[in-house]
């Protein structure tokens, strides 16, 4: 059994060791508190048209979002009412989590070594940086985690990840990325 006072996650473990150094050398700071880490990763599951036809879809979502984050999951409440779309105000939209510290790392770990080799037809992610090294994706289905039991998925959901760096442009952004193992497109 693992004692919580005395684990850490694997990646973090990887980062203090090995990928600061290479950081530090590859991009040649002089001070260690320059060296990029990962702050937060955000997960997000939207419902749109399903949630707005059945409210309990947004509630599955949730659910599921909890599992595979390890922490439980805030439902997005619409803010207004848009009568096009027949969403009301304060109607179920979808559901996000945001992880940090050794769960982020625990789910960073889950999402290069299980959750995307398991990704059909799967080429490498695609790099898409906002500028200020921060780097989005989107898997089309959630069922890729292991938590997830397919047999008990109502639905399937399409999944956003932002992972927030505290680099400084998109080069040392995606440096970080690689040395956790990120498998980006060639």
């Amino acid at each position: 059994m693992l004692d919580a006072a005395t684990y850490t996650p694997r990646m973090k473990t990887l980062y203090a060791d090995t990928i600061r150094a290479a950081m530090k050398e590859e991009f040649g700071y002089k001070n260690d508190m320059q060296i990029p880490r990962v702050e937060k990763i955000v997960l997000n599951i939207g419902c749109g048209a399903e949630a707005v036809k059945d409210s309990k879809k947004a509630k599955s979502a949730q659910a599921d979002l909890t599992a595979i984050a390890g922490q439980k999951a805030m439902v997005n409440i619409a803010k207004k009412s848009i009568a096009t779309f027949r969403v009301r105000e304060g109607m179920a939209l979808g559901t996000k989590v945001t992880l940090r510290a050794d769960r982020m790392y625990d789910f960073l770990d889950r999402l290069v070594t299980v959750a995307l080799p398991r990704v059909r037809d799967f080429r490498g992610v695609k790099p898409s940086f906002d500028g200020r090294g921060n780097f989005a994706m989107g898997l089309k289905e959630h069922i890729v985690f292991p938590e997830i039991d397919y047999d008990k998925v109502d639905e399937i959901w399409g999944l956003d990840i932002v992972i927030a760096t505290t680099a400084n442009t998109d080069a040392e952004a995606k440096a970080l990325l690689k040395h956790f193992n990120m498998p980006f497109r060639a």
